[in-house]
Parts: C-alpha cells; structure tokens; sequence
C-alpha cells in the first residue's frame, strides 16, 4: 500500500500545527515545508471538513488543531484524508462472495488490521 501525497503532507500540516500551538497560515506552512500553497489548502480543508482542525480569519488568522497532539491518533488522520486504508475492496465491505474460499482473504484481512492497529497506535503527540 502507498500512501499519497495527501496522507503524507496531512501529516506534516498536523505536526506543524502541533508545533504551532496556535494558530498557522497555510503559506506560513507552504514556505516552511517548501508544497504548493494551493495543494496545502486543499489538504487542510478536508482536515477543517473533518473537524480535526478549526480556523480563524484575520491578521492573527490561520488553522490550529482542535485537541491536543496526544489525543490524535495517525489512523484517524490518515483516514480523514485517504479514506479507508483497506489493502483490498474485500476487508473493508465484507460483501465479495467468495471470502469463505478465498485463498487470499486472510492475508488482505491480517494486512488490514495489521495497518490499523499501527496507526490507530501512534498518536500525533509522538511524532513531534
């Protein structure tokens, strides 16, 4: 499983703002961390639409997290941005027909919680 550009500057977005502790503006992030200032954007509004972030207008505007960095885990911010991390469409909907006679269901299952268990374990607090 690959992880997009999404994912992995959500990430960043949400360690600056850890870092930040108040409010951040997207082009104080874009410069810092040398992205696209509109990709950023894009990126963040989903976390806004997610309400893992919240914002503020004005000179002193910006983003700013919505919690504390320690009660974020890396799962639920990945999938705020990814959607389901799910290695193949079977683990995540249960409705192929052949789950009971597949060869390969098992595995894609154990990969499946593997990547859960792993990123629904890290919180953001330990990535700073």
């Amino acid at each position: 499983m690959k992880m997009s550009t999404k994912g992995r500057y959500g990430i960043i977005i949400m360690i600056d703002l850890a870092k930040a502790g108040d409010y951040l503006s997207i082009h104080d992030i874009a410069e810092k961390e040398d992205m696209s200032e509109k990709y950023l954007g894009k990126i963040i509004s989903l976390l806004t639409k997610a309400k893992l972030v919240t914002s503020s207008h004005g000179k002193n505007g910006g983003y700013k997290l919505t919690k504390e960095p320690k009660d974020y885990t890396v799962g639920e911010i990945l999938r705020a941005l990814e959607g389901d991390m799910a290695p193949a469409p079977c683990v995540k909907d249960n409705k192929c027909d052949k789950i009971d006679t597949c060869e390969m269901y098992s595995f894609w299952n154990g990969l499946y919680n593997n990547i859960n268990n792993y990123v629904d374990d890290k919180t953001l607090d330990e990535l700073l």
